[in-house]
């Protein structure tokens, strides 16, 4: 009796485990490639972008320096960026406060260098949002738009 039991037991914890096995390997591929496939419509989106705002004449020239967004609240936590100004142009764009609990570490982890890439690229807070990192993009965009306008205030 004793050893039908442990049997099924041992059944049971093996088959649990191979579905997590599963389930983790398929959901990892298939968020790896969401964010791929995200970043290569949003660089695509920001290179039209950037060749018409390189034809608007009323954009505003940023003041070379280093600028602080200010922190921006989600629903998950805040966020703020540092952004550095060279030559006129966004330089670096460092996030300096996200949130780092639970599953919101695993999420910033993808897409915080996603949304720093397709700022740079873009020259500006109008970038693409990665699908799963609404309230990060929220905060991101956000500091990062303060920081703009600071720069552009100098």
């Amino acid at each position: 009796m004793i050893k039908k039991i442990t049997s099924a037991f041992m059944t049971i914890a093996v088959a649990f485990a191979v579905i997590i096995d599963g389930y983790i390997i398929f959901f990892k591929n298939n968020l790896n490639s969401d964010n791929l496939a995200t970043s290569k419509q949003a660089s695509s989106t920001s290179n039209s972008t950037r060749s018409s705002e390189a034809n608007d004449s009323s954009k505003k020239a940023l003041k070379d320096g280093t600028y602080t967004g200010k922190s921006t609240s989600t629903k998950w936590g805040d966020v703020q960026v540092v952004m550095i100004v060279s030559s006129g142009k966004i330089t670096l764009i460092n996030v300096v406060k996200h949130p780092t609990e639970g599953r919101s570490s695993q999420i910033n982890e993808n897409a915080i260098p996603i949304y720093k890439r397709e700022a740079l690229a873009a020259q500006s807070s109008k970038i693409n949002q990665v699908s799963g990192a609404t309230e990060t993009y929220k905060g991101f965009t956000g500091s990062l738009q303060d920081a703009i306008t600071k720069a552009e205030d100098n």
